[in-house]
């Protein structure tokens, strides 16, 4: 077993060491794995819950970008990564994901799609940052991605292209999909 040191300063002691992504982790990880396996998360779901003021949207109108949130279930994609590489893997997602502190680091059960039940480091939304949007529907989320623009450019590509690389990977996210129909309509009644 190897001591891994967890932003919240938690030592944990692993065998392995897994990644989930809900999100560009799943298709852009930025890191070598040695295995990737779909899998499952109980408790939690993808949700465009975390308002973005930079990369896609901006101050006065906040876009939308993923976050994993309480309830449900989410299908992503989990990454095994060296032993050797662990200290850089964590640092990597560290500067990745906790830029803003909108994402807590956590060591969450998942099952792998062979069955496999393994612990997996995730960044899960802060409910308590100024950052989390809530639990919007679909209509509400819908006009918020439609409207907004940022830096990456705008919320409603960003939406897209996490509903295409998702159906790419064989995984529905109905929510997501109702947004997507829901923006689709509004273009079209304007």
């Amino acid at each position: 077993m190897v001591e891994l040191k967890l932003h919240s300063d938690l030592a944990l002691d692993m065998d392995e060491f897994w990644v989930f992504g809900y999100g560009s982790l799943m298709w852009n990880p930025g890191f070598a794995y040695e295995e990737k396996s779909q899998a499952l998360i109980f408790g939690y779901r993808r949700s465009l819950c975390v308002r973005s003021w930079v990369h896609r949207g901006s101050q006065e109108s906040p876009g939308l970008v993923l976050g994993l949130d309480r309830g449900g279930s989410c299908r992503g994609m989990a990454f095994r990564v060296a032993a050797s590489a662990w200290d850089e893997v964590l640092t990597y997602l560290r500067e990745r994901e906790l830029v803003t502190n909108v994402y807590l680091e956590k060591t969450l059960p998942i099952r792998l799609a062979d069955t496999r039940r393994v612990t997996a480091v995730a960044y899960v939304v802060d409910r308590a940052h100024r950052q989390y949007a809530g639990a919007l529907d679909a209509v509400d989320a819908a006009r918020v991605v439609e409207a907004s623009v940022g830096q990456s450019g705008p919320n409603d590509a960003y939406v897209f292209n996490t509903l295409t690389h998702l159906r790419e990977m064989g995984i529905r996210d109905q929510w997501l999909e109702h947004v997507v129909a829901e923006v689709e309509r509004m273009r079209k009644a304007s």
